[in-house]
Parts: C-alpha cells; sequence; structure tokens
C-alpha cells in the first residue's frame, strides 16, 4: 500500500471546494458521468486501432447505483481504466497554484472552479466524506489499483482485484447529503445532465404498474437518448422527429412549436443545435431561458442570456458547442470573440429562416404572425442587424384582419391618410370595442384603421417614426387621440364664432360636474368638430399616452408611468345640441376694478385730491355667461362621453341608466 499527499500547493483546498462549490453540490454528478462517458469514448477510439482490434466492446454502459445500507454512490464505466501511473498522473496531481485566491476571486462562479483547473472529479467530496476509485486498465496483463481519500490532502493507493475493465467510482454520502441516496433525486439529476449523452447511462431496472403497485422488470433503466435529434442530419430526420424531440425536451409543453432551424455549422467554430419558435402572444418574462446549453451533448445551463442576444432567449431549443468558453466569467463571455461569432451566426439564421418563410408563402407566414410578432418586434428594438432583415417581414394587421408590411401599408393609405403638411398619419387602436365610436367616424372618412393591441406595439411605432428621419413624416395616432378631422387635417381650422367668454362658461359649467377620480384629470375644451359627431367626446393626448405605456417596458421612464392619467373632454360646438346650450346661456356684466386691492370700508383722506386722481383706474366691463339649471343635461352630455369611451362604470353608470329613464 502506498500512502501521500495530493500534489497540491493549498493543504486546505477540499475545504476551499466544500465551502465555495456548496450552492451548486449537486453538478458532482455531472462531472463524474462525463468522465466516464469519456473514458467510453476513448476506448471507442481506442478500439478502431489495428493493434486494439481485440478490445472486447459489448458492454459499454455506464452504470450508476445506490446502497443505502452502505451509504455509498456509485458511478461504474466500462473505459479504457487506469494504471496505478496514471492515477497518480490524473488524481494526485493537481497542478493548482494559487489555489485560495483563485476560488475566493470566482466563488459566484462554481464552473469556473470546477472547470478550469479540471477539479471534476473532486467536486465528488462537496456530497462526500470518503471517495473510492477501483480501476482498471484495458491494457493487456494491467493491475487494477485502488485509491481511497476522505476529503484531505492524505490518500492512499494499493493493488486490488477487479474481474472488468473500467472505473467505479464510489463515493460515501456524507450525513448532510443523504439525499443523494434517494432514487428520485438521482434520477431527476441524471434527466437533467445527462439526458442526451453520446453513452447509455443506466440507473436500475425499468418499472411498471401491475396489480396496483410498481414491479421491477429484468430490463435496465436507460436514461438518456444516445443520438438525439440536433447531432443527426437534416436530412435524416422528419417534422415529426422535430416535433417529438420537442416534447423530449419539454415534456410539459402541449402545443406544437410553429416552426424549427437546425443548427450546424463546424468553421470557423464547432456548433450544433435545434431553435424552436413557440407561440408567444403575451409576457416576455414566462418564454425566457428555455434554450438548453449543451457542451458535446453534457447539459450545462438553461440561461444563455450572454451566448445569444436577448430577443433568442424567447426561443426554444438546444445550442450544443464546445467552443463557448463556459468556464469563464459572464463578463468575459460578452467580450469573448466565438461568443460574438456564434450569437452573429443565430442570428442571421434565424433572421433568414423567417425571411425565407415569408417569401415561399406569405398567406401561411401571415397566419403565424400573430404568434411570433412579440419575438420579431423584440429582436427588432434589441438587435440593428435584426432589425435590418426583419423590416422586410415585420408585419402590420388592420381591423379587416388583413396584413400588410410597413411599406405595402404606406402605399395603401398614402392617398387617403396623409394630411395637409404632407405627414403620413396611421390611424390604429388597441381596444376596438372601447374605441368603437371613433373608428366608425374614422371609416366613415375613408380611413384604415390598424389593430395594435401587442406588448411591444407602441416600441414599434416608436422605433419606425424615428428610422422614417425627420423627412419621412410618418406618424402612428391611436384613433381616440383627438377629433378625427384634427387627426388627419385635410384644410386649417375653420375660425370659431364664440367669444373667449362664451367658451370660458362652457368650460366652467362642464368642469364642476365631472366626477374626480383618484390619478385621473379631465381638461375641457371648446372646439369645432363635424356636426354629426358626438356632442362631447374624450380624447387622450397621443405622447403623453404613449410615454406612460413606455414606461412599463423601459427603464429611466418611470417618471411617466407615476403621472396621472389625462384626458380632454372635448365640447364640439358645430354639434346642435352645444349650439342650443350656448343659446341658453345668460350673460351679466360684472365691474371690475383689478388693481384697486383697498379695503372698501376704509375712509379715505378726502384732503389729497391729486393722489386719488393719479391712481384712479377706469372699472373693467366683464361679461360673466352662466347654464343655470342645465344641470342634468350636462351630467347626461358627460356620462355620453365616458360611456363612449368605455370609463362610465359602476355607480355612475347606474346613474346615467336612471336618468337616461327620466328624460325619456
Amino acid at each position: 500500500m502506498n500512502k501521500g499527499n495530493i500534489g497540491v500547493t493549498s493543504d486546505n483546498i477540499f475545504p476551499v471546494i466544500k465551502k465555495f462549490l456548496y450552492s451548486d453540490h449537486e453538478i458532482f454528478l455531472r462531472e463524474l458521468i462525463s468522465n466516464a462517458v469519456d473514458a467510453t469514448q476513448k476506448l471507442k477510439v481506442i478500439s478502431r486501432q489495428a493493434d486494439a482490434a481485440n478490445i472486447p466492446m459489448d458492454d459499454l454502459r455506464v452504470r450508476v447505483s445506490i446502497d443505502k445500507a452502505k451509504k455509498t454512490l456509485t458511478v461504474s464505466d466500462h473505459g479504457i481504466g487506469m494504471t496505478a501511473e496514471e492515477v497518480d498522473r490524473y488524481i494526485n496531481q493537481i497542478a493548482f497554484s494559487g489555489a485560495e485566491e483563485f476560488v475566493n476571486k470566482y466563488k459566484d462562479k462554481t464552473e469556473a472552479i470546477i472547470g478550469h483547473f479540471g477539479l471534476g472529479f473532486y467536486s465528488a467530496f462537496m456530497v462526500s466524506k470518503k471517495v473510492e476509485i477501483f480501476s482498471l486498465s484495458y491494457q493487456e496483463d494491467a493491475k487494477a489499483v485502488h485509491w481511497s481519500c476522505e476529503g484531505d490532502p492524505e490518500y492512499t493507493m494499493e493493488d486490488t482485484i477487479k474481474a472488468e475493465r473500467g472505473t467505479d467510482v464510489v463515493l460515501h454520502i456524507d450525513d448532510e447529503f443523504s439525499q443523494y441516496l434517494e432514487d428520485a433525486t438521482v434520477e431527476g439529476l441524471l434527466r437533467k445532465y445527462c439526458k442526451f449523452l453520446p453513452v447509455e447511462i443506466a440507473f436500475g431496472k425499468k418499472k411498471e404498474w401491475k396489480d396496483g403497485k410498481q414491479v421491477e422488470l429484468d430490463e435496465e433503466n436507460i436514461i438518456n437518448d444516445i443520438n438525439p435529434a440536433w447531432t443527426r442530419k437534416p436530412s435524416e430526420l422528419t417534422d415529426e422527429d422535430y416535433d417529438k424531440f420537442y416534447h423530449e425536451l419539454y415534456p410539459d409543453q402541449m402545443e406544437e412549436p410553429l416552426f424549427h432551424i437546425h443548427l450546424n455549422v463546424d468553421y470557423p467554430f464547432n456548433l450544433t443545435g435545434i431553435l424552436y419558435f413557440p407561440k408567444i402572444k403575451s409576457n416576455l418574462d414566462v418564454h425566457r431561458n428555455k434554450i438548453q446549453l449543451y457542451c458535446n451533448q453534457v447539459y450545462v445551463t438553461d440561461e444563455v442570456t450572454n451566448i445569444v442576444p436577448e430577443y433568442l432567449t424567447l426561443l426554444h431549443g438546444v445550442i450544443d458547442s464546445p467552443d463557448i468558453p463556459l468556464n469563464v466569467s459572464r463578463s468575459y463571455l460578452q467580450s469573448d470573440n466565438n461568443v460574438k461569432k456564434i450569437s452573429g451566426y443565430i442570428t442571421k439564421k434565424v433572421a433568414d429562416k423567417l425571411a425565407e418563410l415569408y417569401k415561399a408563402d406569405k398567406d401561411a407566414f401571415a397566419k403565424k404572425w400573430d404568434d411570433i410578432k412579440l419575438f420579431i418586434q423584440f429582436g427588432m428594438l434589441t438587435d440593428e442587424k435584426f432589425y435590418e432583415k426583419a423590416v422586410t417581414f415585420a408585419l402590420l394587421k388592420n381591423l379587416n384582419g388583413e396584413y400588410f408590411t410597413l411599406d405595402e401599408y404606406k402605399q395603401k393609405v398614402k392617398e387617403t391618410q396623409t394630411d395637409k403638411d404632407g405627414n403620413l398619419v396611421l390611424l390604429y387602436t388597441n381596444d376596438p370595442e372601447a374605441h368603437y365610436t371613433y373608428i366608425d367616424r374614422a371609416k366613415a372618412k375613408g380611413y384604415d384603421v390598424l389593430l395594435m393591441d401587442g406588448e411591444l406595439d407602441v416600441h414599434a411605432m416608436s422605433q419606425a417614426e424615428q428610422k422614417a428621419g425627420d423627412d419621412g413624416k410618418l406618424r402612428f395616432v391611436r384613433v381616440d387621440s383627438d377629433t378625427v378631422e384634427n387627426l388627419i387635417r385635410k384644410e386649417d381650422t375653420a375660425a370659431d364664432t364664440l367669444s373667449d367668454e362664451q367658451k370660458e362658461g362652457l368650460r366652467k359649467a362642464f368642469e364642476a360636474l365631472i366626477p374626480k377620480a383618484e390619478k385621473l384629470n379631465y381638461y375641457v375644451s371648446c372646439e369645432p368638430a363635424a356636426a354629426d359627431a358626438l356632442p362631447v367626446f374624450l380624447t387622450q393626448n397621443e405622447f403623453m399616452r404613449r410615454m406612460k405605456e413606455m414606461s412599463a417596458h423601459q427603464q429611466g421612464m418611470s417618471f411617466y408611468g407615476q403621472m396621472p392619467d389625462s384626458y380632454n373632454l372635448v365640447l364640439n360646438t358645430s354639434h346642435p345640441l352645444i349650439q342650443e346650450l350656448i343659446a341658453k346661456m345668460t350673460s351679466e356684466q360684472v365691474e371690475e376694478n383689478p388693481s384697486d386691492t383697498s379695503d372698501k370700508s376704509d375712509v379715505s383722506d378726502s384732503s389729497d385730491t391729486s393722489a386719488s386722481s393719479d391712481t384712479k383706474k377706469e372699472p373693467v366691463i366683464k361679461t360673466v355667461y352662466t347654464l343655470s339649471g342645465e344641470d342634468e343635461r350636462l351630467k347626461q352630455l358627460i356620462d355620453i362621453a365616458l360611456l363612449a369611451s368605455g370609463k362610465l362604470k359602476g355607480e355612475a353608470l347606474a346613474k346615467f341608466v336612471n336618468r337616461s329613464v327620466e328624460l325619456l
């Protein structure tokens, strides 16, 4: 028996590993099985050599087993095995200078610590109080070796007897981590990390329900699919194969993906994978981080934000690349040239696929548009290169259910919806029912109205306006933001015949009766609209409303989100009912002296006549208009405006109904 110290420069490497790798201790199983798979793969390569043709290759499975009585978990392979010299080289000699400093630096990045110094095997000590290795090399006349260590630099190594080639790693599980002696826990980890490894992983026996209980079968329980779809050629796969693989990745996903992209490139980097387009109608966050990242079929993570552009995290699927530096910090990932190339390649492939689908069948693409719009808009807003490609197939949908690219739609409405200043005005609604009255007025003018009710539509409209530039003269305007005559002004505003005093009287009369609500402001204005438009209606400023909506998704705009909603109550001075109210307005004249602020009860000094004559001002005669006795009628007009905009609810709606019955 040999005894010795593991070749590390820091005697307390094991406590450091246990302390700093604690949060991700479950990856020990991934690391041990990856080593076992590597040993098996190496044996396959060696067996193909002429002088090694006699190596038996009948059983290459990696097996994981639990012995609850002994409190051990064992990972066994039939790979190349190790001699005593190889155990000494690969296990005992760890080139680990400055271990503590490095681990302290990367204590929140466990992948960096394990992968950087080849410490995969030593991750076993995170959950074990003792680890043993029993190994027999494939080499002829090799002797089996037994290595043992109790989580400190001291180890023992001796010859032993082992019947079969390969390596058994036996973990004596620490009481603190007894969950790793439970079948369900271990199988869950195997399915998470080893589901697609290229060598079969066996864990126990298959079971089936019989006579109301689970019965163990003779057949081994194979955890993984050794030939997952992304490792095969696209020509070998059918649409059914791709859909089947999608449900392997996401067994809880009931819907089928819309379409897929098969990635396969070996220069200037290695990358394979399959990306799926799911239906994405709302809530960006729900769909994020569904892409699984693999390295040579070993699961690594499902957080790929720093490897692909942010909008691509909405896709589902698999990316597998040995060229992504997984064992370094995320900040390094963002500046790594390979990562940038891979990110650019995936962006191009996605954009090209979408363009190809659009060109091949525009109608079929349009039918999928509502389900992929959020993804495409997110990409256009966050990735300039994607925008340049996507602008040719990004669609707009009108209330008739017709789809257009922006250029196509501009041509469609150019003649009718260009105002007198040359601005092309695109009308839209995000709620056709609530805006029905405004939409009806727009359609009566021959205008078309877009449906823009998506989560990112407001941002997409602002981007389109910005891209059009000052010369583009393109504006998106919600159909309820003003009178239709003002939205697309064809001629100069008609002269208003009301005096300022009459307008002020109308405003004050209506303002006094507008219902008060928290975080809601109403402003009254008098404007001559069409005679057949509503007598009173609500509008909302496009800029302020859009800023409030954008603040929900954009940092730095919270100021707008906290502002109260503001609406303009427009009194249509061209409507007969408003003109009738104007005719009924009574007026009275009031004398005012704005500069006379003295107390009139005081007695002036009559002797100072010169001073009195110097400060004497002529009285100002002001005409004040009132609508006394018209409160019920004004309330009815206000409620009609609120009702037409979906703002009349609850008690106010009940009062309106009762008042309407009384007026009848």
